[in-house]
């Protein structure tokens, strides 16, 4: 703070390299759902991974001896723990289980335009040309991805509907934790959101109970490798960097994650891409690159989102 200059020249890369991290977990976590998900159902499947995460979550915060969040800070976990943690895990578990993975990939790809829209009424944040460009062009290459890994026939009406409900859920649930981040800790608002939607997934634990002896060891394996990666590290850097910078910017990193999604499956299940598949994630990095852009016009011009985060979440940037 008493550096302003220095600080806005440093700030974002901490925020960046957190969100890639997130970016490329998240990305993982589809090749590992493929093969946990054939042997446990939406449900305990969820209930699994929270579970994991939540263990994690909560020896690390032991140990960093951060406790309870502030009371403020509450409100914006629940709801993001209720919707993002609970039902969206079940809702795409589910959905996945009913179309085929490209259909899925469309229809929940909705979810960071959807952020940017509650950010924008919901949050006061802005909307500036590059990210709504680089959205367009994104979501253009999600839908490409998409329609080059559809299979015939292989979407549901309820499936469909499913993961609606999880873009929905998702986008809600990331809103909701934006302004809890302006009075807890990056940790402390990942473990108790964590904590609150594994509380709501408590009703499967009969399934996660009756699957988990009879599911073989690589699944549960992957069950547990959700938690504890994709959930409990990848929730909590995706948290440090929305701390510090925009709803809308963080949801359009995302689209990073079908072109990530692509690489993966090539290289570890040799799965390889088509030549639209292949123009789809070239798209989706585009697009990313372009709304996480800022324009070169005045010295302040690399601050300007971190100013704009600092005024929508009552704290400074950093």
């Amino acid at each position: 703070m008493t550096n302003s200059a220095g600080t806005a020249h440093r700030s974002p890369w901490p925020a960046l390299v957190a969100a890639g991290v997130t970016v490329v977990l998240w990305a993982s976590a589809f090749v590992s759902i493929r093969s946990a998900g054939a042997a446990y159902s939406p449900g305990a499947l969820a209930l699994g991974r929270l579970l994991a995460a939540s263990v994690v979550l909560g020896c690390v915060l032991l140990i960093r001896r951060e406790g309870l969040p502030p009371r403020a800070a509450w409100p914006g976990i629940a709801v993001s723990g209720l919707l993002w943690f609970g039902l969206y895990m079940v809702a795409l578990n589910w959905g996945e289980q009913e179309v085929d993975a490209g259909t899925a990939a469309m229809v929940v790809n909705i979810g960071p335009v959807l952020i940017a829209l509650l950010g924008a009424r919901m949050l006061g944040e802005h909307l500036p040309p590059r990210l709504l460009a680089g959205m367009a062009v994104s979501f253009a290459g999600a839908v490409t991805v998409g329609l080059s890994m559809s299979g015939e026939g292989g979407a549901s009406t309820i499936g469909v509907l499913l993961c609606l409900l999880a873009a929905v859920a998702y986008a809600t649930g990331v809103v909701a934790q934006k302004p809890a981040l302006a009075h807890g800790s990056a940790l402390q608002v990942t473990t108790f959101g964590c904590l609150v939607g594994a509380a709501a997934c408590l009703p499967f634990a009969g399934q996660l109970l009756d699957q988990a002896f009879d599911a073989p060891v690589s699944a549960t394996l992957n069950m547990v490798y959700l938690g504890v990666f994709p959930t409990a590290l990848a929730f909590t850097t995706w948290a440090y960097a929305l701390a510090r910078t925009t709803a809308g910017r963080m949801g359009a990193t995302t689209y990073a994650v079908p072109a990530l999604v692509v690489l993966m499956s090539w290289l570890a299940l040799d799965e390889v891409p088509g030549l639209l598949t292949l123009a789809g994630g070239a798209l989706c990095l585009a697009g990313v690159a372009v709304s996480r852009s800022r324009p070169r016009r005045s010295v302040d011009g690399g601050d300007g989102g971190l100013r704009e985060t600092s005024r929508v979440s009552g704290r400074p940037p950093g």
